[in-house]
C-alpha cells in the first residue's frame, strides 16, 4: 500500500507528466528535456530521478551521450495498468496548449540535434542517433566568419547575448542593444566570464535604437522582429542606423497559427510571411532583398525559420514617404 501511495503522488504531478510524455516518444537527454520543459537543469534532474527510481524512466549510453528512455509494458504485472491509463490520458490531452507548446519545443530540440549528429541505423523511422566528433554547425559558422571584415555591428534585441558571442568572434566592435536591464546584466557577466572586449551593451528599444545614423556596417535581427510593437518602424530603424552599402540581416519565423506563443512567449506577431518582410525591408529603404527559409518544417514543429538580407541605399535615400527617417 505504501509503494502504490507513493507512485500515485509521484504521478500528481504536471511537470512529471510532461516528462513521461516526452520520454515515451523520443530519447532525450536532460538538456534537451530542459529546453522542452523550460524549467531548471537541476529540477529536471531531480524529476528524472525520481521516476527512475520508481522504474518508470531507465538510462542508456550513445555515442557519449547519456539518454533517457520509458519503455511502457502494458503487461508488466505492477506497472503495466498505470502504463495503460497513462496513455489513455497522453493521447487525450494532444490538442491541450500546453502539450502543444512542448511538442513544438521537441520539434526544434530534435532539429537541432540533427544538424549536429549522424544516423546511425536504428531502423526506419526511429530517430536513433549517435553524435559526430567534430561535426558542428556553430563551428561551421565560426569557421565563416573568418571569411568576413571585422566590420562593425549591432546586434538588436540581442537578449543575454549568445549570438553577440558569435558575432565578437569575428567582428571588430558590436553593440548589444535590448531594453531589459536584467537580460544586459546577464550578457555583460557572460562577456566577462567568456573574456569578451570588444561588445558594448546599450539599454534601449529595437523601434527606437540607441545609435547614431549610419553608425554600423552591420544590423542583425535575430528572432526580435516578431517581439517589436511596429515591426516595419524596427526596420527602418535598423536601415537608418546603417551605413550606406551595409547590410541589414533579419532571422525570424515564418508565419505560423501557434497562438500560444503570444502569453508563454510573449510574442506580438505569429511569423510573417516572406512577401510581408520583404516589403516592409524595401519600404525601410533596404535593397537587393534576399528572403529564404532556413529550415523545413517538422511533422513536430510548426516553425520555419526564415532568414532575409538587404543592403542600405547608397545614393542617400531612406525609407519610402509614411516612414520613420530619423
Amino acid at each position: 500500500m505504501k509503494e502504490a501511495t507513493a507512485l500515485f503522488r509521484l504521478l500528481g504531478d504536471e511537470v512529471r507528466l510532461r516528462l513521461l510524455r516526452l520520454l515515451t516518444r523520443e530519447r532525450l537527454n536532460v538538456s534537451e528535456l530542459t529546453a522542452v520543459l523550460g524549467i531548471a537543469q537541476s529540477g529536471v534532474s531531480r524529476h528524472v530521478g525520481l521516476l527512475r527510481d520508481a522504474g518508470l524512466v531507465s538510462e542508456e549510453r550513445s555515442g557519449g551521450f547519456t539518454f533517457l528512455h520509458t519503455r511502457p509494458d502494458e503487461t508488466d504485472a505492477a506497472l503495466g495498468p498505470v502504463w495503460t491509463v497513462l496513455r489513455g490520458r497522453f493521447e487525450a490531452i494532444s490538442d491541450d496548449e500546453v502539450i502543444r507548446g512542448d511538442d513544438a519545443r521537441l520539434g526544434e530540440v530534435l532539429r537541432r540535434r540533427l544538424e549536429n549528429a549522424e544516423t546511425h541505423g536504428g531502423g526506419q523511422g526511429t530517430r536513433l542517433r549517435q553524435m559526430v566528433p567534430g561535426r558542428s554547425w556553430a563551428a561551421w559558422s565560426r569557421g565563416l566568419g573568418l571569411l568576413l571584415p571585422p566590420l562593425t555591428v549591432a546586434d538588436l534585441g540581442c537578449g543575454e547575448g549568445y549570438l553577440t558571442m558569435e558575432l565578437a568572434r569575428w567582428a571588430g566592435r558590436v553593440v548589444g542593444v535590448d531594453r531589459s536591464t536584467a537580460v544586459l546584466d546577464r550578457a555583460r557577466a557572460l562577456a566577462a566570464a567568456r573574456g569578451v572586449d570588444n561588445v558594448e551593451w546599450r539599454e534601449g528599444d529595437i523601434e527606437r535604437v540607441p545609435l547614431d545614423t549610419a553608425a554600423v556596417d552591420m544590423v542583425v535581427l535575430s528572432q526580435a522582429l516578431h517581439h517589436a510593437r511596429e515591426p516595419a518602424r524596427a526596420l527602418a530603424e535598423a536601415a537608418r542606423v546603417t551605413r550606406p552599402g551595409g547590410r541589414v540581416l533579419v532571422l525570424d519565423l515564418d508565419e505560423h497559427d501557434q497562438e500560444w506563443t503570444r502569453e508563454r512567449l510573449g510574442d506580438r506577431w505569429l511569423g510573417f510571411s516572406r512577401p510581408a518582410l520583404c516589403d516592409m525591408m524595401r519600404v525601410a529603404g533596404l535593397v537587393g532583398i534576399t528572403v529564404r527559409p532556413a529550415s523545413e518544417p517538422g511533422d513536430d514543429d510548426p516553425f520555419v525559420v526564415v532568414t532575409a538580407v538587404g543592403t542600405k541605399r547608397v545614393d542617400g535615400g531612406g525609407p519610402t514617404k509614411g516612414q520613420n527617417s530619423r
